[in-house]
């Protein structure tokens, strides 16, 4: 079986480390497939969905936020700010994150807030969109 080893590493936990039959990940330019023996890379991961398989088992998501992935002899090293389950995926504080960004984009701020509301946009899909996939 073609597989690679795989660290997701959020600021404050280790989301996995283990061997990965596939990775899909989120970043500026959509998404970005890995699978064994991908060639070296280093990217930019944006907030979204990603998807990875472990060998024998099913899909797993996680919303996840800005950071890097490095792809290296068939070891994938992603780094980002946060990483949450469906099941630490709290949808009532999601859908509120959401809506406060939408208010926030409506209103005349700076350029760094509107950026900032954005990315808090972006982010509350993201987990709402996880959560979706796990429990509807």
């Amino acid at each position: 079986m073609n597989t690679f080893t795989c660290h997701i590493l959020a600021a404050d936990k280790v989301l996995y480390e283990g061997e990965c039959e596939s990775l899909v990940i989120p970043t500026p330019w959509g998404q970005y497939g890995i699978l064994a023996h991908h060639t070296k890379a280093i990217c930019a991961i944006v907030a979204g969905t990603m998807t990875y398989r472990v060998p024998g088992g099913e899909n797993q998501y996680a919303s996840v936020s800005d950071g890097l992935v490095k792809i290296d002899n068939n070891d994938v090293l992603i780094l980002v700010d946060t990483a949450e389950r469906p099941e630490e995926i709290d949808i009532n504080k999601a859908r509120l994150a959401a809506d406060e960004a939408r208010e926030a984009l409506l209103q005349k701020r700076s350029v760094r807030e509107y950026r900032e509301a954005q990315a808090t946009l972006a982010r509350a899909i993201s987990r709402m969109d996880v959560h979706k996939k796990h429990f509807e």
